[in-house]
């Protein structure tokens, strides 16, 4: 496909990406500051926190897929004008969210107690254990919150999220800063103090996402529709069939990054630590990517709504094209600040050394990454979803896992090889999904009628 057919829907893609793109990374900016934070009291709660991260991402981001198809759904109804079906999608969204969110927040008090069964040295899981508890609550305000985020942004109402996001962070920092501490004479917590501030800034962004969505005029009509007390159930049916696909790829994949922490865990606190200031920097560009992989969800599932194909596809690939550069100029500037930024989080020069060298290959798979978030997003955008879960199974947990291991122990390369491995699936999944999407996008734009000649 040519530029001068993809130009024209880079700067609306742009446009709609840029408030989804702050939201995300105010998502990720909660952990940031809480590792930048906890990282000040030294690397064994570090190492902690990336324990419970790793653990309770997991679980997190399979809620979080749940929500997704929200988006998908409320896109495509929305270009086609269909009031009705946009009010059952409110009231069946939120109240899948909701019932998930109340499933993962209960889960948390039976997965703390089987940390120390993987083979993590004693002191990190002590550590990590309660503030798995309490990261595992929060997940029902969180959940609450994407139920209606996820609405809005399939109307196209992103600023929204972002706004909450950002204030939310706020929230998050100045609490972390008091209860970390023990600054303004709140009590000194230590890491749990991150753990508490999480809980609350979330139950915040739940509680002013949701007054928006149901109180904003212009949503009147959508609610209007809704019947609170009696979700669809064919909705939420076809809710769960395509958002149980999305959560399943997103926790394989999450999965295998949660999974190679643990495998680092056992190599001791400084390679766990090295490993937890590496993955949360690269964290960042990839929830940037993600945001732009959300944007091209909507335009693409708006098109499809229409009965666009053309449309679908020249969105879906403006929005390759602009991550490709974005994550290019991401990957330099790690290349260039991979002895720097390590030390806004620790100040151990093992820990130091390792993380630069991890920021190394993260700088690496910066493109990789970007292009299969993009490739999910648009392949969201056009409801397929199963393929790209099975993709994801085998690229990253009978390859990249594999991989990782033999590179990381009977190698004895350590966490690098271990991030090798990650390097190789992150690869596989980003080429297989572009030509997925390729060939899928091209099978439903129809073929322009050839002339018959008369004689």
């Amino acid at each position: 496909m040519s530029l001068a057919q993809i130009r024209p829907h880079i700067a609306p893609t742009l446009l709609l990406a840029l408030p989804v793109v702050c939201s995300q990374l105010g998502h990720i900016a909660v952990g940031v500051c809480d590792s930048v934070m906890v990282g000040q009291l030294g690397k064994i709660p570090l190492a902690a926190v990336s324990l419970g991260i790793s653990v309770s991402t997991v679980v997190m981001i399979l809620g979080q897929g749940l929500t997704f198809a929200i988006t998908s759904l409320v896109a495509t109804a929305n270009g086609k004008g269909d009031v009705a079906a946009l009010g059952r999608l409110l009231s069946s969204g939120v109240w899948l969210s909701t019932v998930a969110g109340l499933i993962l927040a209960g889960m948390g008090f039976g997965v703390a107690p089987l940390l120390k069964y993987l083979d993590q040295p004693a002191e990190v899981v002590a550590l990590a254990a309660p503030w798995v508890r309490v990261m595992f609550v929060s997940f029902l305000p969180l959940m609450v919150f994407q139920g209606f985020k996820q609405y809005a942004e399939g109307l196209g109402l992103t600023f929204q999220s972002m706004l909450l996001s950002l204030m939310a962070n706020l929230v998050n920092a100045l609490l972390c800063y008091m209860l970390i501490f023990g600054n303004f004479g709140a009590p000194k917590l230590g890491m749990m103090g991150a753990a508490w501030a999480t809980l609350v800034a979330r139950i915040l962004m739940a509680a002013f996402m949701a007054a928006y969505v149901l109180r904003a005029k212009r949503l009147a009509q959508y609610r209007a529709a809704t019947q609170w007390l009696r979700p669809d159930g064919a909705t939420i049916r076809r809710l769960l069939s395509l958002g149980a696909p999305i959560g399943v790829q997103m926790m394989f994949e999450m999965g295998a990054f949660s999974f190679s922490a643990i495998m680092i865990g056992w190599l001791g606190a400084t390679s766990l630590a090295a490993h937890q200031i590496a993955i949360n920097i690269a964290s960042v560009t990839y929830m940037a990517a993600s945001g732009i992989g959300a944007a091209v969800t909507i335009r693409v599932g708006n098109f499809r709504g229409l009965g666009d194909a053309q449309g679908a596809r020249q969105a879906g690939f403006a929005a390759y094209l602009i991550t490709f550069v974005f994550m290019s100029v991401m990957a330099l500037l790690l290349i260039g600040g991979r002895e720097l930024i390590p030390h806004l989080y620790n100040n151990d020069p093992q820990v130091l050394a390792q993380a630069a060298t991890l920021l190394l290959i993260a700088a690496l798979f910066q493109i990789s990454d970007g292009l299969q978030v993009v490739g999910l997003g648009a392949l969201r955008g056009l409801q397929d979803v199963k393929i790209p879960s099975v993709v994801a199974l085998l690229a990253y947990w009978a390859i990249a896992l594999p991989f990782g291991y033999w590179l990381g122990f009977p190698l004895q390369m350590g966490a690098t090889g271990v991030w090798i491995g990650l390097l190789t699936g992150l690869t596989l999944v980003a080429g297989l999904l572009l030509w997925r999407f390729r060939q899928h996008s091209a099978s439903l734009v129809t073929p322009e009628p050839v002339p018959v000649a008369s004689y």
